[in-house]
């Protein structure tokens, strides 16, 4: 046993102990998948880590992508030797967070069983209330808590941090904040506080917000830049999804030693434009209160655009419904459900709307239009 460390300090539980034997799988050793590369994948339990691929069964079962281990879920491998494991199945996934690649129908994972997902956005031209909505309706449908953090705040004054704030609270209600800076080293122990013991943490936001600053001074080391620095000199070009979970050592403040067993955390590629993928569920859930207002409208297919006896349209009149946020569940709920129909049914509304551009370029034809 790797200096003492159990199964539930690396996230392990009785949902996950059940589901292993509800599958006949008690025969195998369990892993956690903290690394993806191409092809192959880290994995890690009591006795250490192993370099690890999936079986040729299970990549022949495979119906799609999500099928795939991901950055943390756990594994029944079977130990090789030399370092080396061999993956036979995936358990069920508590918790997932996941994304439409934008311009593909492809889904990818971004991680598993998470506990509580960050949204990290920098007070500068990054902060915007629509993004932060667009992270917390992918988090909730995958049944995962957020919190925000508000990171380079040494870039402006506590003034303006304090407004910040209130629009946060005033769109969101009592979600928690933790303000940092890592450049002043603000809020650091703050955040280290947040984090418990066998608990696993994701990091969500556009490149160069600061998550993976934010996570080298939780471990105290710069662990992520030395990866880089190795990719650069042909050494450990194996990090392409830049998707890795980190373990950090538990009480003391950040900096200091301190022995294992604190939070688990995981480091995510930039993701300014995130595809909803089938969200449909965690956005109803954010905008529970256009969800509610929905069901007073006089038509049951209201689309809440020029409707007459529509509710939601009154309460964005009355100023009781604040339009931006309308305007981004919209946007979020049409591109939920787009993505959410076959691909025989996108072939058919694609088809239709060009047939109404064709109708439409001939009315102008034989009006005179200039252009025409």
């Amino acid at each position: 046993m790797e200096n003492g460390l159990q199964l539930e300090d690396l996230g392990y539980g009785e949902f996950f102990e059940a589901n292993r034997i509800g599958l006949g799988w008690d025969g195998f050793a369990v892993a956690r998948v903290i690394a993806e590369y191409k092809g192959a994948y880290r994995v890690k339990n009591t006795k250490g880590e192993y370099s690890a691929k999936i079986t040729g069964k299970q990549m022949f079962a495979a119906r799609s992508r999500e099928d795939y281990p991901a950055v943390g879920d756990w594994a029944a491998i079977t130990d090789l030797g030399g370092g080396q494991a061999a993956i036979h199945g995936v358990l069920p996934r508590k918790t997932i967070i996941k994304r439409k690649c934008v311009g593909k129908n492809d889904v990818q994972i971004i991680a598993a069983n998470i506990d509580i997902a960050f949204a990290v956005e920098s007070v500068d031209s990054d902060f915007s209330l629509n993004r932060f909505e667009r992270y917390f309706a992918i988090a909730n449908d995958g049944g995962i808590k957020t919190a925000v953090v508000l990171n380079k705040i040494d870039l402006i004054s506590n003034e303006e941090l304090e407004e910040k704030m209130a629009r946060i609270k005033t769109r969101f209600g009592d979600i928690d904040i933790i303000a940092t800076s890592t450049l002043a080293e603000t809020g650091l122990d703050k955040l280290k506080r947040y984090l418990e013991k066998g608990k696993t943490y994701c990091f969500l936001g556009s490149s160069g917000v600061g998550k993976s600053s934010l996570i080298n001074k939780l471990i105290g080391k710069k662990i992520i830049d030395t990866k880089e620095i190795d990719l650069r000199t042909d050494r450990g070009r194996h990090t392409t999804t830049g998707r890795e979970m980190y373990f950090l050592e538990n009480g003391s403040p950040v900096g200091e030693a301190r022995p294992m067993g604190g939070g688990i955390v995981i480091d995510n590629p930039g993701m300014r434009e995130v595809g909803m993928a089938d969200a449909g569920a965690g956005i109803d859930d954010l905008f529970a209160e256009i969800t509610a207002l929905a069901l007073n409208c006089k038509y049951a297919d209201c689309t809440h655009t020029h409707e007459t006896g529509c509710a939601v349209l009154s309460a964005i009149e009355s100023g009781k419904l604040d339009e931006d946020k309308f305007n981004n569940y919209a946007k979020l709920k049409t591109e939920s459900e787009f993505y959410e129909m076959n691909e025989l049914e996108k072939r058919q509304k694609d088809r239709n709307f060009g047939k109404f551009l064709k109708t439409a370029k001939k009315q102008l034809k034989a009006q005179g239009h200039k252009d025409y």
